[in-house]
């Protein structure tokens, strides 16, 4: 028995003796010098695109991402869906006019006559708008060329207190009309306008009949007007000037009435429908002449005016 055990203990440790070397290999093998070194991971990042690296404009319709460089090459028309976005009116004139020779009416200011505080006092108001438009009135007025006629052009700046017209806005715009009609001028006009300002009261109001007597001057001498409708056109300049043109032309889906739908559905007490205040619906009922895509409307406008003047058409 004695001796059963004790070959049981040196066999154990002969077995002992042949694994150490191979556990000592091992762990030598596994020392912290020898071990691979992990890679470092790169983390695939997807290239920036422009619309992410450029000031960028989403469009109202199909709410894609446009970068304002390319709005400014398209005519701020949404490549995507063909959508005519707004555009200043200080823009709007730069891109009709070959050449700028001047501008008009900056001498004008608003007063407050009426002292006039609904939420924000006058004043405030103007001061606001000023501050977020870089512009001093809601009608901005320049002359220059169209090719080779020599034009007076003017336009509203929706931005500016929604494009309201107050006096000054008339003070401007008859100031176009003479300075047209002194020329011998056609007078171009881009209307974008909320309607009067109810901050100048009667004030406002008169100045429908100011520039309604301004057109007729034109109309007498025979001095081209032309009125672009875009979108929105309401209340008094509907009412005036902006309906009182020798042509009128609309840009694609333009909204232009006087009052709105739901005031005029109060007052007839019947539903509309939506296309009612539309430009392609008013061209149905004879309302304007033409719905001209913005790329073709300076060449329309030229060729209505070469037409009118009996001036040498240049892209004939």
């Amino acid at each position: 028995m004695a001796n059963n055990m004790t070959d049981t203990i040196k066999k154990l440790e002969t077995q002992s003796d042949d694994a150490s070397p191979a556990t000592d290999n091992s762990q030598a093998g596994q020392s912290w010098f020898n071990r691979p070194v992990p890679g470092i991971k790169q983390q695939l990042t997807a290239t920036l695109t422009a619309v992410e690296t450029e000031p960028s404009t989403e469009c109202t319709n199909c709410h894609s991402m446009i970068t304002n460089t390319a709005l400014i090459f398209n005519c701020y028309v949404c490549p995507h869906c063909d959508h005519h976005l707004p555009m200043t009116a200080r823009e709007r004139l730069q891109w009709f006019l070959d050449q700028v020779d001047g501008e008009l009416g900056q001498e004008f200011s608003a007063k407050d006559p009426l002292g006039f505080i609904d939420s924000k006092p006058y004043p405030q108001r103007m001061t606001e708008a000023k501050t977020k438009t870089g512009e001093t009135e809601a009608l901005i007025v320049l002359h220059g060329k169209l090719r080779n006629l020599d034009v007076v052009a003017c336009a509203f700046d929706f931005r500016f207190m929604g494009g309201s017209m107050g006096s000054v806005v008339g003070d401007r715009f008859v100031q176009a009309a003479e300075k047209a009609l002194k020329d011998k001028k056609p007078l171009v006009c881009f209307a974008a306008s909320g309607g009067a300002r109810m901050q100048e009261g009667l004030l406002s109001l008169m100045q429908m009949a100011r520039t309604a007597a301004a057109v007729e001057r034109l109309r007498i001498a025979g001095i081209p007007y032309i009125v672009v409708l875009t979108n929105p056109v309401y209340g008094g300049v509907t009412a005036s000037l902006a309906m009182l043109g020798d042509v009128h032309l609309a840009e694609p889906k333009a909204m232009i009435g006087f009052a709105g739908k739901r005031v005029i559905e109060q007052t007839v007490r019947e539903t509309l429908e939506e296309p009612f205040q539309r430009a392609e619906f008013l061209l149905e009922h004879g309302v304007v002449d033409e719905v001209v895509h913005r790329h073709q409307m300076i060449d329309t406008i030229y060729r209505l005016l070469a037409k009118l003047t009996h001036t040498d058409n240049v892209d004939a």
